[in-house]
């Protein structure tokens, strides 16, 4: 296994991944505070969660297997070199533990808070079935000859297409609604310093290295931080460019009939 080669570059590591830990830790907590004070999630598109717990727990799996299983270290290594670094660091665990659980609290609200008419869509069910349907194939697929190494990689490229999917439907929500009231846009400001700092810490461990394998290595971190970037910048478009006087002025269709009524009616006034 492969050690670093200078104590700057290892440090200035460290330093990026803790911050991109706690910047993605902290994208979750402002949507469930936002939920928590509207007691409502009206906004907030439930197929972008279902599909986003889906994506953290194959997250968590690759990255849980690869950092503590030494089998899976030692066909990692066998492939891409012994000279190499396993490209999963302690705070990419820690970030995947910390994001199922809040996805979980963020699902929860959707089950208790007043949602309105917004569901799952049946296509998100579907996608969600299959794809944990397959991850069960592949691994009795995987069994017999122990290609756990191949296994974990299946969970890794799971995470990468829920990645690619999961924000569509917020951004297509937030289109047709003309608005992005209900979807919190301090997850995005996380989310963003997340995908940069990860990028970045990538970077500084290829330099040390003088290797780009764990870009291709670690596949799966390297497009999550990519495409959280680029759907982070099309939210901040919306918020700000596209709909940015909307959002004080939406009132939630179950207030409406309450605002329409007079606050004292005719018989009122003859009392």
């Amino acid at each position: 296994m492969a050690s670093w080669n200078s104590i700057p570059l290892e440090i200035t590591y460290e330093i990026f991944g803790w911050v991109s830990f706690l910047s993605w830790s902290a994208c979750f907590y402002p949507q469930v505070i936002l939920n928590f004070r509207r007691k409502s999630v009206v906004g907030l598109n439930f197929d972008f969660v279902v599909l986003n717990l889906t994506k953290h727990s194959s997250y968590l799996i690759y990255n849980v297997c690869l950092y503590f299983s030494p089998a899976i270290q030692k066909q990692y290594f066998q492939k891409y070199g012994f000279n190499q670094m396993i490209p999963v660091a302690a705070n990419d665990v820690a970030f995947s533990i910390h994001a199922v659980l809040l996805t979980a609290i963020t699902l929860l609200q959707v089950a208790i808070y007043e949602r309105g008419v917004q569901k799952v869509s049946r296509i998100s069910l579907a996608i969600v079935s299959a794809v944990w349907l397959s991850a069960a194939v592949c691994f009795f697929v995987a069994l017999p000859n122990h290609s756990w190494l191949w296994l974990i990689n299946i969970f890794n490229s799971i995470q990468v297409f829920m990645t690619l999917i999961k924000y569509t439907p917020q951004v297509v929500m937030n289109f047709r609604r003309k608005n992005t009231d209900g979807f919190s846009i301090g997850y995005v400001f996380f989310d963003f310093s997340g995908g940069c700092t990860s990028y970045t810490q990538m970077i500084v461990q290829s330099i040390d290295q003088n290797s780009w394998v764990n870009f291709y290595g670690n596949l799966g971190k390297t497009l999550l931080s990519l495409v959280s970037v680029s759907f982070d910048l099309v939210f901040m478009c919306q918020h700000y460019l596209l709909y940015p006087a909307k959002q004080a002025a939406v009132v939630a269709p179950e207030l409406k009939k309450e605002v329409s009524e007079p606050l004292l009616k005719s018989s009122d006034h003859l009392n």
